[in-house]
């Protein structure tokens, strides 16, 4: 169930009172997301948070993103072994070397996609353009991944992603509001149904 916070707004349970998390819920979860450069970087830092908590990878989101060069996929793209090396030595970032050649190889494929069609299409075309707007009261009743996952992780790693199996595509699907996963008590359940109505509208 949906939980009450000081400020009298009812918040699905997951953030706790950790304030940047709490922030993350209320201003980036669930919302329609279709920029290329910012669907990449999401999906990154998923595939990163794997054996982890997210909280841990938005606690170092931002040197994250200055070891990535913004997560500009034509820069990661051309990572070459002294740059992987280099890397490995940033004591802020989650140091798996796997995961980090894991980055380039999905940058060089998201490449690709974006020059045929643009990276946001590709993906939207899952769902049609639309959001999928899920209606859960508690926690226990939102899965870990779906058949819709499924078929996304399996087509991104047929074209050479990295680190997105079905689970981290879901978690993903439900960060970029692809899927609206908010609890229907959660003040911001109605919000981001608004917001993903509104920027599908504006596709069709």
């Amino acid at each position: 169930m949906a939980q009450s916070d000081l400020d009298g707004k009812c918040r699905c349970p997951w953030p706790g009172a950790d304030p940047l998390y709490l922030a993350y819920h209320d201003d980036e979860w669930g919302v329609p997301e279709r920029n290329d450069r910012a669907l990449y970087e999401k999906l990154i830092l998923d595939g990163f948070q794997a054996g982890l908590s997210w909280i841990t990878i938005l606690r170092r989101r931002e040197a994250f993103r200055a070891a990535f060069d913004g997560f500009h996929p034509e820069k990661i793209a051309r990572y070459d072994g002294r740059k992987i090396e280099s890397l490995m030595q940033n004591a802020a970032i989650i140091r798996n070397r796997a995961k980090i050649e894991g980055a380039v190889a999905s940058a060089r494929a998201f490449l690709k996609i974006q020059e045929a069609q643009g990276f946001s299409e590709y993906l939207w075309n899952f769902t049609d353009g639309k959001s999928v707007q899920n209606c859960f009261r508690d926690m226990s009743e939102i899965p870990a991944q779906t058949s819709l996952s499924q078929r996304i992780a399996k087509d991104l790693k047929s074209r050479g992603f990295a680190f997105c199996g079905p689970v981290a595509v879901y978690a993903f699907c439900q960060a970029i509001g692809m899927v609206n996963d908010h609890l229907v008590e959660c003040f911001r359940h109605e919000e981001c149904r608004a917001l993903q109505c509104t920027a599908a509208a504006k596709i069709a």
